[in-house]
């Protein structure tokens, strides 16, 4: 039996989720938010509600979202990318949760090494966040940069796969509770409060 195009909605603490899939291949990932580009759903798809099957990628979605996982078991097929994108794309694969690269680096090991920049427009057409770990890309020294979702997103992405020290300052929003960053661990401890006794009245 053939199987179908399906498009699920996940809502997670970010936002909802559109996520797109033929078996366990996921062709685009689009966060429904006004003002956030959007890829679509494909021609002929349908939509699957949950619950979701087991390790279907709509599941896995909700699952990272929940810290049940970190990193996706499925395959990846954008609908139009070049050759170029789909180098990178792959690498950047293998970089896992809890873990980051640079623009730089990434371009390194993807082959094109100089090519930053390019990297990072590869990024921005990237059809399938999440699964295609663009959040995951950050600029030298731990710069939260360049995510069309939201710099705050991203920080919170990062801070779900325990990705930090980072600096908190790159990004804005407010900071997740808990969150250690890279500009607290550098900053000098404050020395603690002391409190002045009240001078007391002589008696009369």
């Amino acid at each position: 039996m053939a199987e179908t195009l399906q498009f699920s909605d996940v809502s997670t603490p970010i936002g909802m989720f559109r996520i797109s899939y033929l078996g366990s291949t996921v062709r685009v990932v689009d966060l429904l938010e006004k003002g956030v580009n959007q890829t679509g759903v494909p021609a002929g798809a349908v939509r699957r509600n949950p619950p979701f099957p087991p390790n279907s990628p709509a599941r896995q979605l909700r699952d990272y979202f929940r810290g049940e996982r970190k990193d996706f078991e499925v395959e990846v097929e954008p609908d139009t990318a070049s050759d170029f994108d789909r180098a990178v794309w792959k690498t950047l694969r293998e970089v896992h949760g809890g873990h980051t690269v640079t623009y730089g680096e990434l371009a390194r090991r993807a082959g094109f090494p100089g090519a930053a920049r390019a990297v990072g427009g590869a990024m921005r057409r990237n059809p399938i966040p999440i699964v295609i770990p663009c959040h995951r890309v950050v600029g030298q020294g731990g710069e939260i940069t360049g995510f069309g979702m939201g710099l705050w997103r991203k920080r919170w992405l990062l801070d779900h796969e325990g990705s930090w020290p980072l600096k908190s300052r790159s990004a804005e929003g407010p900071r997740p509770r808990g969150q250690q960053t890279l500009d607290a661990l550098l900053e000098e401890p404050r020395a603690p409060r002391t409190h002045r006794a009240e001078p007391v009245a002589p008696e009369a």
